[in-house]
């Protein structure tokens, strides 16, 4: 397990689930300081989880900013704690083929070029397809399982049955009311805030070869133990501001793979969150996974390896770092 990172100092707090070894506890950060919030009777009623604070949000986050500023309490480093998944939703929803570069990259990897058909023209036709479908067309969504949550930190041991296990930093929605049915105008008002995920997907387990009218099987692709890097901290959408304006960043042994900004989503996160809802009833704590950008190791005919070690990060939200390991060195993982 990796040290934790402090909260970035442009983001003046955060909320997130801590561990001292006794027990894991609901902490404001500020800075790389964890308040345990279950501490300060006087000043917030006893919560034993971010499940708990999201629950009562509207209410909580106003006093949680106040928090930040007072600081009243015993703080403690965050160097000195394991740092858990900041949430446990019920439902997890993603988005694929989100951003526009990324689907371009993937439409060149998947074509066969010929004399008469070079990659250019790929790009270009593909970009005139995104560009067409942003317009008149609609989000893909699915669903996906709670149980690939592993820690912002943790070791993740990469599954025998492939060898081509790969990267998707995101961009995470995390609910903070119910939301059904909701328009886009008022989606983001049912977003508590925002954290980062790696959506690790075993490429080669995506299509189904035996069954090709079926299409996709996200199932085996995306939901081996480990394979939902969450975290490290839950940024409540008030500090965030526009998540149009994040910046999402991923390297592999320090080598920069992924670097885009959110606007290049195809379908922000207003209208991923308004068409979820449409078909889902969300709740408090659920995510809402908005797609990863152009990088991944399938467009650099690199796929992930025992040894690796993935950084990700997303502007104002943290940092999170993952070591890819055998799955036989139990030790290890």
């Amino acid at each position: 397990m990796s040290t934790a990172t402090p909260l970035p100092a442009t983001t003046p707090y955060a909320v997130g689930m801590f561990d001292t070894g006794t027990g894991p506890f609901a902490g404001l950060v500020v800075g790389s300081e964890v308040l345990d919030l279950a501490s300060i009777p006087e000043h917030l009623p006893a919560v034993g989880s971010t499940d708990e604070l999201l629950q009562q949000w509207e209410t909580i986050q106003p006093v949680l900013a106040g928090l930040a500023e007072l600081r009243p309490g015993r703080w403690r480093s965050v160097a000195e704690l394991c740092v858990m998944p900041p949430v446990a939703p019920r439902q997890i929803v993603q988005a694929g083929a989100n951003y526009r570069t990324h689907v371009i990259d993937l439409a060149v990897k998947h074509t066969e070029l010929s004399p008469g058909r070079t990659e250019e023209q790929v790009r270009a036709e593909t970009a005139a397809m995104m560009d067409e479908r942003a317009r008149t067309g609609i989000p893909y969504l699915f669903g996906g399982s709670s149980s690939a949550i592993t820690g912002p930190y943790d070791d993740v041991a990469l599954p025998t049955y492939s060898d081509q296990h790969d990267w998707e930093l995101e961009l995470v929605a995390v609910i903070g009311r119910p939301a059904y049915q909701v328009s886009r105008e008022d989606a983001l008002s049912h977003v508590a805030g925002y954290t980062i995920a790696n959506d690790l997907t075993t490429r080669d387990l995506v299509f189904r070869r035996d069954m090709p009218e079926i299409g996709t099987d996200w199932l085996r692709a995306k939901n081996a133990p480990g394979f939902l890097p969450l975290g490290p901290y839950l940024v409540p959408a008030a500090v965030v501001g526009d998540p149009a304006d994040l910046r999402l960043t991923l390297s592999l042994n320090g080598e920069t793979k992924q670097d885009e900004s959110a606007k290049d989503m195809l379908f922000d996160v207003a209208t991923l969150v308004s068409h979820a809802s449409h078909f889902v009833a969300l709740s408090p704590g659920d995510l809402v996974l908005t797609g990863s950008p152009a990088g991944n190791g399938m467009h650099w005919r690199r796929f992930l390896r025992a040894g690796d070690v993935v950084d990700a990060s997303i502007s104002g939200l943290g940092a999170q770092r993952t070591r890819f390991v055998d799955p036989t060195d139990r030790d290890a993982a």
